[in-house]
């Protein structure tokens, strides 16, 4: 969703929208005023200020000429520029990042591990407890019906397969909502470990705000 449907494309001159799975390295784009830009690239011609907040977290957009760099899926100004495409697709910025979060996704951390664990033990415990069941009301004498349905009561209430489910479907569920707030989550690991923080050091270069707007006179 962060990046256009369609590009200009630039071929002997002439303009032509195409959908942006036809972009390719090396390729010139023309991006108009306020449309986003299709893929990575170097400015060749124009200036402008470019909208990369959702890279960067900064809401006041960057002032960008030839020769620099512009990242696919931020904002053009009001101005009209010409970009050489120096990657897209699998390679884009933005792929990137959404590999990163997918492969956080897939990694299991701590609490994960210790859910299928005993995910895996409860699930032994009420199949042995079902067929005890079973087994009991058999030999007391009761219909087999009789018996599966208590077979089948026992393993309803005791669903195993709740807790295996709900671990990975909320980690998953996290690492998006976590993305969408611009908080790249690479090792979940050591997201669960962060919790145990107690000092944060900022270099000389970090940058540390309240994100909220002010005037200063």
């Amino acid at each position: 969703k962060l990046m256009p449907d369609n590009a200009h494309k630039i071929t002997d001159g002439n303009t032509k929208d195409v959908s942006i799975e036809d972009i390719n390295k090396n390729d010139m784009v023309l991006v108009k005023a306020g449309e986003k830009i299709p893929a990575d690239g170097i400015i060749t011609e124009g200036e402008g200020f470019i909208n990369e907040s959702f890279v960067t977290g900064e809401s006041e957009p960057v002032k960008k000429s030839v020769d620099d760099e512009v990242i696919g899926g931020s904002v053009n100004g009001d101005s009209i520029i010409k970009v050489k495409v120096t990657a897209s697709g699998d390679e884009s910025y933005i792929k990137q990042v959404i590999e990163l979060v997918r492969n956080a996704q897939k990694k299991k951390s701590k609490t994960q591990r210790f859910a299928d664990r005993a995910a895996m033990w409860l699930t032994f415990t009420a199949i042995s407890v079902g067929l005890i069941t079973f087994v009991f009301w058999i030999s007391a004498g009761r219909e087999a019906a009789f018996a599966i349905e208590r077979l089948a009561t026992v393993m309803v209430i005791t669903c195993p397969h709740a807790l295996g489910l709900a671990i990975p479907l909320v980690t998953a569920v996290s690492t998006s909502i976590s993305a969408q707030n611009g908080l790249l989550i690479r090792n979940r690991t050591a997201f669960e470990s962060a919790g145990k923080i107690t000092v944060v050091v900022f270099d000389k270069t970090g940058t540390l705000t309240e994100g909220e707007f002010g005037v200063s006179i």
